[in-house]
């Protein structure tokens, strides 16, 4: 039994004690990892973090293939890329220091109040986005409405005002209304909500976009080769409605082919911010008012 204790012992003290000050470290490191990957998903630099994970296996495979030359550009340019990158960013990154400064975060982290969450999209939302766009293009009131999907539009959203409203085609109409404050620009959708209104969105310089086509369907092209929403545009000189996706604009022709497209887009996204713990569903919810 003696000699048992004693392996016991021997073999127990090469692992490490964990103290309370360990446990607490490793809270706050996670924390911080947290919030490092949330504010990068919610800006630009989620998609230049895939690019950098392409080019660390780039690395990896030029280090166990031996390729010195590679290896040593890849080194040298290290120095140069990072900062580009506090230069290229540096308007995002002022904006997280911003947040920083005036979120509360207490009441960001622990926010179990969910009654006024967005949610995924209903089928009472699409039908509302289809009678309000259909309606418009009767009186060929001109419109763009972008939805939000997997990639966040926080950026977009603040070029323009907060609207914070549920989806009616009432609002929808009264937004974009001729001679009214809100009618220029798009608007954004986040879930069953108008987010903001009077954004702008990048245009795209694809070439192979007709010309007859104009800065509305282009805008709409634009913000969709850099994201993953989707936009209806109602044309003012015309009257049609067009769905811009991937990067590609689709003309639709009624109002049952446009609920197909967006039940199809948008009900295989619904559920996906249900996977994240409750406690931290009051964040998305009062990320808005932090980075005012």
């Amino acid at each position: 039994m003696t000699r048992i204790l004693e392996g016991l012992y021997s073999w127990l003290s090469f692992v490490p004690r964990i103290t309370v000050r360990n446990i607490l470290e490793i809270i706050i490191i996670t924390f911080l990892v947290y919030e490092i990957l949330f504010w990068i998903k919610n800006t630009r630099a989620w998609t230049l973090l895939k690019g950098i994970v392409v080019i660390l296996g780039f690395s990896v495979l030029a280090y166990l293939l031996q390729l010195d030359t590679i290896l040593w550009i890849i080194e040298k340019g290290a120095f140069l890329a990072t900062t580009a990158l506090m230069i290229i960013f540096q308007p995002e990154l002022r904006k997280a220091l911003e947040q920083l400064g005036s979120q509360n975060l207490i009441t960001g982290i622990l926010s179990f109040d969910d009654s006024k969450d967005s949610g995924g999209f209903t089928d009472k939302t699409i039908n509302e986005l289809v009678k309000g766009s259909i309606e418009m293009a009767k009186v060929k009131t001109g419109a763009l409405m972008v939805i939000e999907r997997g990639v966040s539009l926080k950026e977009i959203e603040r070029t323009g005002i907060e609207i914070n409203g549920l989806v009616t085609s009432q609002l929808l109409i009264n937004i974009f209304e001729h001679n009214t404050p809100l009618h220029d620009g798009a608007v954004v959708i986040r879930g069953n909500r108008i987010a903001a209104a009077t954004c702008y969105l990048p245009l795209s310089d694809n070439m192979a976009i007709s010309k007859d086509l104009g800065t509305r369907h282009r805008a709409a092209v634009g913000i969709s080769e850099t994201t993953d929403s989707i936009t209806v545009v109602v044309s003012e000189e015309t009257g049609r409605i067009s769905v811009a996706e991937g990067g590609w604009l689709r003309r639709v022709s009624d109002g049952e082919e446009l609920k197909k497209i967006l039940s199809a887009a948008l009900k295989k996204d619904d559920g996906k911010d249900n996977k994240r713990f409750k406690i931290w569903k009051g964040r998305r919810k009062n990320e808005g008012k932090a980075h005012k």
